[in-house]
């Protein structure tokens, strides 16, 4: 397994409530969640596992 690195950051507490629920809803930890979220998002965005690169600003792009 390869090794992981820790990352920490604050967040509104609501934000938090709803991450605890809907990881305790998909049977995982918060962090697990967390990482799925992120690792999705970059994806979804060119970021990640060889999608095409999108600019956060496409306005400037143009």
């Amino acid at each position: 397994m390869a090794k992981t690195h820790p990352l920490g950051f604050r967040i509104e507490p609501d934000i938090k409530e709803a991450l605890t629920v809907a990881a305790k809803e998909d049977h995982r930890s918060v962090s697990s969640l967390v990482e799925l979220i992120i690792a999705k998002w970059l994806r979804e965005n060119g970021y990640l596992a060889g999608q095409p690169h999108r600019s956060l600003r496409p306005a400037l792009d143009a």
